[in-house]
């Protein structure tokens, strides 16, 4: 066990995210030379919750709000406050130093105004030399693969002897979840870039191998040319209002560089959402004054490790001796509980009501969320219900209360929380009786054993005090929320899998996404194989996804928000109320078929991937193109001639 000496000599220096001084590089040390931090020893709920403001824009005019965000590398108190400050990555705008966080500002947007971000990797030191990952990265993967070059880039890499693994400049390339975005503007896998260092070296790529064409289509379109280090996107924010959030997505590298910190909130408000005051709130918006309240928050929850010398880590799977590279490991889960970048923070709360977007950014935990008195009592006893208004892309039909949220990660929940009728002083919390590993389903404590009550079965505490103003916003039982016309016929069905194999190289499971042949087994295909999945531009298509696995996957698709139309043996049994809605991203169980409905409307290059990071960096993600009208769609399915519903 750490002891508390120790830690607070190691904090010595510790206070808000400061900018990485000069020479600053990520820790030399092999991560197992320092000692595990016991999450049992870490204070809860000293704290307050830390709220991202919005992202501050560098000019808004008629025709839309532009931004100049960059990634950077700096300390942030994430940790309690007299414990060591950990080195992260997060976005900010590059005009407004102080805005970098982990999690990044909010960006705040309106439905049909669009928004135009220049993304800059800046993991660079003051000198302007490239920064090496904070984390052992396993260079044998199908990932960006820069020192590849050209020729050998987005293949698998080749490990130099480095015990650490890669250490070279790392690739960045920001992908909107949820976002119905141009192709050239959507974040793809292979249109990484290398920060603009001094010091790149120069038999490196700088670039995935779709970088060119993308930066190519963005300036026939915009007029703009992209400038190295970065890339410009545009986000039409033509769909309904919704939460969605942002992160890196480099091919073979998402598991670490979102582990990093890059993350943010993209709140996408307007159009026919409901009059101001039916819903709690305000939120943050800009120009906020340093004290405002807030009635309508984001969180963001994830599961996060540390060192005792309070850097980040992560099971980077050393093989058998000092000197074996880091190798990839299929699943993670953390030990501590982190909200908006504070481990284990606390909420201060009137009697009125609260909007909260509750976002799943773990790696690969699965979140069930209640609130409760009691925050160690399992079986937990939820005494006030979350009542879910939205999933990841907008409004349900109608409110729906729950006992306990079930979040997959990456998945998005628009939920209200009453504390209208709850004494001041009173203390409540929100737990997790997820399980501390990979999820397979069914029911905590009966299927699997809940998250640890002590540490990673908390989340965040909540303090109920008197409310000082009166609350406008309508009960939850009593919301009538905005209806949405649902996709017409679907013109054809696509027959999918998810399997997994043994890999012959490490003896380890990886999990494969793939096809099915004709007698109704799976098809397992990697990154690199022949495109299956080629919808014809405007064509609505049902997927079939047949999980051969012991594990739940949030299967994740770009582009599109999907309906989910059955799951089970056979696909056809109807969805529960909370599943609804639209959808970016739907938990495919195991052993069962989960049958979803999307229309492809904008032309391209794409993806659909596992959202278990995992997973998508070891092969769990598959190339989606959207064909020109007129062509052939191709792939596995055919002509829909069963019907559509349960």
């Amino acid at each position: 066990m750490v002891s508390r000496r120790r830690l607070l000599a190691a904090g010595a220096a510790g206070g808000a995210a400061v900018l990485a001084p000069v020479g600053w590089t990520a820790s030399g040390r092999a991560l197992a030379a320092a000692a595990p931090l016991d999450a049992g020893d870490i204070p809860k709920y000293v704290a307050p919750l830390r709220i991202p403001p919005a992202m501050p824009p560098v000019a808004t005019g008629p025709e839309r709000d532009t931004y100049v965000i960059a990634v950077r590398q700096f300390r942030q108190q994430i940790l309690p406050a007299s414990w060591p400050r950990t080195t992260v990555w997060g976005y900010g705008s590059t005009a407004h130093p102080g805005s970098f966080g982990y999690p990044a500002p909010s960006i705040v947007a309106r439905v049909n105004r669009p928004v135009r971000v220049t993304w800059v990797n800046q993991l660079i030191d003051a000198r302007g030399a490239y920064l090496p990952h904070l984390l052992p990265v396993d260079p044998t993967l199908h990932w960006a693969n820069p020192p590849g070059g050209v020729e050998h880039r987005d293949r698998h890499g080749r490990w130099d002897g480095n015990p650490r693994g890669y250490r070279g400049p790392v690739p960045q390339v920001v992908h909107l979840h949820g976002g119905h975005s141009t192709q050239e503007s959507d974040g793809h896998a292979e249109a990484w870039y290398l920060p603009a260092a001094r010091d790149l070296p120069p038999d490196f790529a700088v670039t995935g191998s779709a970088y060119h064409e993308f930066r190519s289509r963005f300036g026939e379109r915009s007029g703009l040319r992209w400038a190295a280090g970065s890339a410009t996107f545009e986000y039409a924010n033509d769909q309904r209002p919704c939460t969605l959030w942002y992160h890196d997505h480099s091919l073979g590298l998402t598991r670490e560089n979102v582990y990093a910190g890059p993350a943010g909130f993209y709140l996408l408000g307007g159009g026919d959402d409901l009059p101001d005051g039916v819903l709690p709130g305000p939120a943050p918006t800009r120009d906020d004054s340093p004290n405002a309240q807030y009635h309508d928050i984001p969180l963001l929850i994830q599961d996060r490790s540390f060192t005792a010398d309070g850097d980040l880590a992560y099971p980077g799977g050393h093989a058998t001796g000092g000197d074996a590279p880091p190798i990839w490991v299929p699943g993670f889960t953390g030990s501590t509980m982190v909200v908006n970048g504070r481990t284990w923070p606390t909420l201060t709360v009137q009697r009125r009501r609260y909007r909260f977007r509750l976002l799943n950014g773990c790696n690969s935990r699965f979140l069930l969320l209640s609130v409760v008195a009691n925050a160690t009592a399992r079986p937990a006893r939820p005494v006030l219900p979350v009542w879910q208004i939205g999933s990841d892309g907008g409004f349900l039909p109608e409110p729906v209360p729950h006992e306990r949220v079930a979040l997959g990660p990456a998945q998005r929940v628009d939920a209200i929380v009453d504390f209208t009728d709850v004494p001041a002083g009173t203390e409540l919390y929100l737990v997790n009786e997820g399980p501390d590993g990979m999820y397979g389903g069914g029911r905590p404590g009966v299927d699997f054993a809940p998250a640890d009550p002590r540490t990673t079965g908390q989340v965040l505490r909540f303090v109920v005090t008197d409310a000082t103003g009166v609350d406008t916003s309508v009960p939850p039982e009593q919301l009538r929320l905005p209806t949405h016309p649902r996709l017409g016929p679907a013109q054809r069905v696509r027959r999918l899998s998810l399997n997994e194999r043994m890999s012959g190289g490490s003896g380890s499971t990886v999990m494969l996404l793939g096809t099915l042949d004709e007698r109704g087994r799976g098809l397992p295909l990697r990154w690199s194989d022949p495109v299956t999945e080629q919808p014809t531009l405007g064509a609505t298509e049902v997927w079939e996804v047949r999980n051969f696995t012991r594990h739940v996957h949030p299967v994740h698709l770009h582009q599109v928000q999907f309906e989910l139309l059955g799951r089970g043996h056979s696909g056809r049994s109807q969805p529960g109320p909370s599943d609804r809605g639209w959808m970016d991203t739907v938990l495919a169980y195991p052993w069962e078929v989960t049958r979803i409905k999307a229309r492809f409307d904008l032309p391209g290059r794409y993806a659909w991937h596992c959202h278990l990071l995992e997973h998508e960096d070891n092969e769990m993600m598959r190339p989606l193109n959207v064909l020109p009208r007129g062509g052939a769609a191709t792939g596995d399915g055919g002509p829909l001639n069963v019907p559509e519903g349960p």
